[in-house]
């Protein structure tokens, strides 16, 4: 093999497990989502939650589904979702996290949105056509989750003591998983110099610029705190994980090539 043909599978093998990442992103928080349906806290917003989880895992299907394109190997998306243990996934932490209450979810939701409305506008730049074309729909839906989570900020925020409590109370305990997003490593920085892969260091300003704002016409607080935990992109999880994939991928495994 010379060394431009192994450059080139390199590349390609990159790629792949760059767009598995933003799948597994996607389809463990759309899971989480989804653990609302019929909890929620009224029947217009127990809807409204279901179709933001289906938009996750819309999302999910379409990153796994060019996976499988690139890795040749007759793999589905099913593959991905379904038949890899916790180590293989490398999802960022916070979106593993439990559902908690509903001002735990909003929290992670607003932190969540906001970053992947910086996210996916910059990787509508890639110079790879199809993570383009997933970006390009992907903006439109998240353009309506930041709307929707900062009205629930904002509500719950200058809401009730209680309401405010639990609010800030969620954004304690999720800040410190933060801090991961705005990471990247030698995967992703080879596909930033190869101008594919979003460089998200440069969204942590702007990011953070609209969570204060929206904090403080909450009469929220960010946390003076640094703590931070990391792991995800590394494959190390929260115990939550484990429990989350044997729901999701219980049905799966039970009928193994089952056709639905």
């Amino acid at each position: 093999m010379t060394q431009s043909t192994q450059n080139t599978v390199d590349s390609k093998q990159d790629l792949m497990n760059y767009v598995v990442r933003l799948g597994d992103d996607s389809i463990v928080l759309g899971h989480r989502i989804s653990e609302w349906v019929s909890e929620g806290p009224f029947l217009e917003e127990d809807i409204a939650l279901g179709n933001v989880a289906l938009d996750y895992i819309g999302r999910a299907r379409m990153f796994y589904g060019y996976a499988a394109t690139l890795s040749g190997d007759e793999k589905t998306e099913d593959d991905f979702a379904f038949l890899r243990d916790e180590r293989e996934f490398e999802n960022y932490l916070i979106n593993e996290l439990p559902r908690g209450d509903f001002a735990y979810t909003i929290t992670r939701q607003l932190l969540v949105d906001l970053y992947n409305k910086y996210y996916l506008q910059a990787l509508t730049q890639s110079t790879d056509p199809t993570l383009v074309a997933i970006a390009q729909k992907a903006v439109k839906e998240t353009t309506y989750h930041c709307r929707r989570s900062k009205s629930w900020t904002l509500r719950l925020g200058d809401g009730t003591e209680e309401s405010k409590r639990r609010m800030q109370l969620a954004i304690d305990d999720i800040w410190g998983y933060s801090h991961e997003l705005f990471e990247s490593d030698l995967l992703e920085q080879r596909l930033i110099d190869a101008g594919i892969a979003v460089n998200c260091a440069d969204l942590k300003q702007p990011w953070l610029a609209d969570v204060e704002a929206i904090f403080q016409q909450a009469g929220l607080n960010v946390p003076e705190t640094t703590w931070a935990v990391r792991g995800g992109r590394k494959g190390y999880h929260s115990e939550h994980l484990g429990h989350l994939l044997t729901q999701m991928q219980f049905v799966y495994r039970s009928f193994p090539g089952a056709k639905w």
